[in-house]
Order: C-alpha cells, then sequence, then structure tokens
C-alpha cells in the first residue's frame, strides 16, 4: 500500500517511515511543498501524510492543489498541539483527518488505517474476499480451513493490494507501484516470485494471471 509522508524533520522523517514500512505501507518521502504537489500527482497513493508546516509553503495550499487536480486519496495532516484553527482548516481543504505533534507512531498508523478503510467502504481491519480474511493489524492471512499464516512485509503489502479490489486485474507495473517506493528497485521478475508464494497459501486458482494483462484475485465462496 503507497503512502506519501510530506515531512521536513529528519529525525521524524527516519523513525516514522521505518514504523509506517513495518505496518504494511510503502513510503515515498519529501520535504517540500514542491515535489509533494508534484508526486500526489504522478503517482498512485493510497494515503498521505502532510505537515501543515513547509520550508518552502503551506501544507494547506498542496492539499488544496491535490485536490483541484483530483488527486483524491485519503490524507492525514499534521498540526501544531492546540491550534485548532489549522484542524478546522485541514478539514475545509479537504483533509481526512488530522494529528496534533508530538504523538505516537502507532495512533498515526491507525488512523492512516482507519481512513484508507473509510476511502475503500469497509469499517473492519481485516479484508475480506471470497473465503480469505486479509488481518491488517496483524499481517496474517486466514485460510478456508481455518488456519492462520504469517505473511512477510512484501506478501502482505502484495496481497492486500490483489483483495482490496476482487475481479480486477492489476498489472506488474500497478503491483510494482504499491509494493516499492521511488528509491528501491526490485528485479523485473520479483512480482513473479511472489506471486508463487502466494499461490502455495491460497491455491493457483484463486490469483490467476492474464496473459499480457497482469493478475486478478477470484473471491468466488
Amino acid at each position: 500500500m503507497r503512502l506519501l509522508l510530506v515531512e521536513d524533520d529528519p529525525l521524524l522523517v527516519e523513525g516514522l517511515a521505518s514504523q509506517l514500512e513495518k505496518a504494511g505501507f510503502s513510503v515515498d518521502v519529501t520535504g517540500t511543498a514542491k515535489a509533494a504537489i508534484i508526486l500526489g500527482e504522478q503517482e498512485d497513493y493510497r494515503a498521505g501524510v502532510l505537515d501543515l508546516g513547509l520550508p518552502d509553503g503551506n501544507g494547506l495550499d498542496v492539499l488544496r492543489h491535490w485536490r483541484s487536480n483530483n488527486a483524491h486519496f485519503p490524507v492525514l495532516i499534521l498540526t501544531a498541539r492546540g491550534d485548532w484553527q489549522d484542524k478546522v482548516n485541514g478539514l475545509k481543504a479537504g483533509a481526512d483527518d488530522y494529528l496534533a505533534k508530538p504523538f505516537q507512531a502507532e495512533e498515526l498508523i491507525a488512523r492512516l488505517h482507519a481512513i484508507v478503510r473509510r476511502s475503500e467502504g469497509r469499517g473492519q481491519s481485516s479484508l475480506r474476499a471470497g473465503r480469505f480474511e486479509l488481518d491488517e493489524n496483524r499481517q496474517n492471512l486466514k485460510l478456508p480451513d481455518g488456519s492462520e499464516h504469517s505473511l512477510t512485509g512484501t506478501e502482505f503489502r502484495l496481497l492486500r493490494c490483489l483483495m482490496s479490489r476482487p475481479g480486477h486485474v492489476f498489472s506488474k507495473e500497478q503491483l510494482m507501484e504499491q509494493l516499492y517506493n521511488l528509491n528501491e528497485s526490485p528485479s523485473d521478475n520479483i512480482i513473479e516470485a511472489y506471486i508463487r508464494r502466494l499461490r502455495k497459501l491460497v491455491g493457483a486458482e484463486t490469483i490467476t494471471t492474464r496473459r499480457g494483462q497482469g493478475y486478478l484475485f477470484h473471491d468466488a465462496p
């Protein structure tokens, strides 16, 4: 699940990006309003974390620009503690939630999962597709026979992407975008390798290949 973190504090970024990745996000980071505007429009993000105080502009202007240019991924804004006007202005500009600094990373991650769930039209922390259930908090998969299997971070992100839209064909390029950030350079055959690993869990008939198009997850009961 691809996420854009817009924050210019290097110490905060270092710790937060690591914890976001452990929580199942593939994180792109920028500390400027200019780069944030470009990335938000060009990349396919599932969520964003946006600090309002940036060195070259106001985060609210970034958010307004995104929304006016059809970048509608859910956004959580970071505000100064007690500054209620920032919170109100952020929500009016199109933010989905806010969090005051300083904050606990666990709360930020929980809020991010919540706004992503709302954007997908569901209220639970588990993702169901047919006979399978994916637990976002524990990053494990419950099989039809009731057994549970822990997933690696990459396996979790890949399966979450496929199960989020059962029956939809995802191209290899789309899956790569959700699994890896802009600084990573995975090999061309990495998707095939992880698809093979997941098929050992769910069965080859559950994740199928559309030749020349990509992969899809069948949700038939």
